[in-house]
């Protein structure tokens, strides 16, 4: 304690506080646990680390120093050993309350950091004031797992301002979903059919992936990820891919995608490379009980009909050919408008001269595969 004139002291021991009152003190002492503040008074006034913050954490030499000043509260004019017991956080309380009524009646957006993660939300402290943010209302999405909020600074509006029951709400959600309708604006304000844009894979399912268009989320279909064939969206790409991808319709707010991009279309140039009487070499791809389709190209398959595998009879095409097989064949119809090439190996064996005459026609013969597989679906045991 420091040293006191006479007039000093004798002022000192004249004058009385008050539990209640706001007074203002000079540190004299800090310790990690306690601040000793002169508060012009008989007795040295008390301030703990509980009464300073709700922050537990903290180490008080950390935030106070001798011959520092500030307001507190008395608690208590003697705690038994003759001082006098102060508070902070709750002097600040007092004026936290003022200050979230004041965001709470002004919409206004704090930020704060996240002192804690509970079952059931996030805590944060604003002036003292310790504010809940219900889980239902951290994102607006379902978070299971919330730890990874630990620490962080947030923004979020006060919906629920109740200083009687000391209930104050956070909304972080409707931050969220307005910024969302903000860019969502944005971005179909700015894009159109036809644009090549950039996103990221939001989420892979088994009929496509979602890519976050920043603002909105395009959908990209399976059939659209490729001109070949592709498995399974997930074998071609995972969550956090960033892609370069066209919009290819835009129907209200929903966006469709594809990574079929003009200048790769197999089918620009198939006309020269796969006209009537071209022979082409391909893998078997697929089969069912009326041929094989052989994979010509990626995104170019061609039909390989029962009927044109063998000059001898065969029932089906697994009775001969396996999935993977390389085969030749003949082109015998090319069809451009509706991308339909049939094939022929038996057009490439050369006809017995008894067979002459009959088969004069056989390297130009064109298969129908609509009616072929229109006939198999009706007749499927045949």
């Amino acid at each position: 304690m420091s040293e006191l004139t006479f007039e000093q002291m004798l002022e000192e021991s004249l004058k009385t506080i008050h539990a209640g009152e706001v007074v203002e003190g000079t540190v004299i002492d800090v310790k990690p646990e306690e601040i000793i503040l002169n508060i012009g008074y008989k007795s040295d006034g008390i301030l703990t680390k509980n009464e300073y913050t709700n922050d537990s954490s903290v180490d008080l030499t950390t935030v106070a120093k001798v011959g520092d000043t500030m307001e507190v509260k008395v608690l208590k004019v003697n705690d038994g050993e003759g001082q006098v017991l102060l508070t902070y956080k709750r002097l600040a309380a007092d004026r936290g309350n003022k200050r979230i009524e004041e965001a709470f009646n002004n919409h206004e957006v704090l930020k704060a950091t996240v002192s804690q993660v509970l079952d059931g939300g996030l805590s944060v402290i604003v002036d003292e004031v310790r504010i809940f943010i219900p889980a239902s209302l951290v994102s607006d999405t379902y978070e299971k797992d919330l730890t990874k909020y630990a620490g962080q600074e947030i923004e979020f509006v006060i919906s629920e301002y109740n200083p009687k029951r000391r209930r104050y709400i956070g909304d972080r959600k409707q931050l969220i979903v307005a910024k969302k309708a903000e860019l969502q604006k944005e971005l179909f304000e700015r894009i159109k059919e036809g644009d090549i844009v950039e996103g990221v894979v939001k989420n892979v399912t088994d009929f496509g992936a979602f890519i976050d268009l920043g603002g909105a989320d395009g959908l990209l279909h399976i059939s659209e990820m490729s001109w070949g064939r592709v498995e399974h969206p997930k074998k071609v790409f995972k969550v956090g891919d960033k892609l370069k991808v066209l919009i290819k319709e835009i129907n209200g707010n929903k966006i469709a995608l594809s990574l079929k991009f003009d200048d790769a279309n197999p089918w620009k140039n198939a006309a020269e490379k796969y006209a009537v009487g071209n022979v082409v070499t391909g893998k078997v791809a697929r089969m069912t009980d009326f041929g094989a389709f052989v994979e010509l190209e990626p995104g170019v398959d061609a039909l390989l009909h029962v009927s044109q595998i063998a000059k001898e009879h065969i029932e089906k095409p697994s009775d001969v050919l396996s999935v993977g097989d390389e085969v030749e064949a003949k082109v015998v119809d090319f069809n451009e408008a509706d991308h339909k090439i049939s094939l022929s190996i038996k057009a490439l064996t050369a006809p017995e001269p008894a067979e002459a005459e009959e088969e004069s026609d056989a390297d130009v013969v064109s298969v129908d595969i609509d009616a072929v597989i229109a006939a198999e679906a009706e007749n499927p045991e045949k």
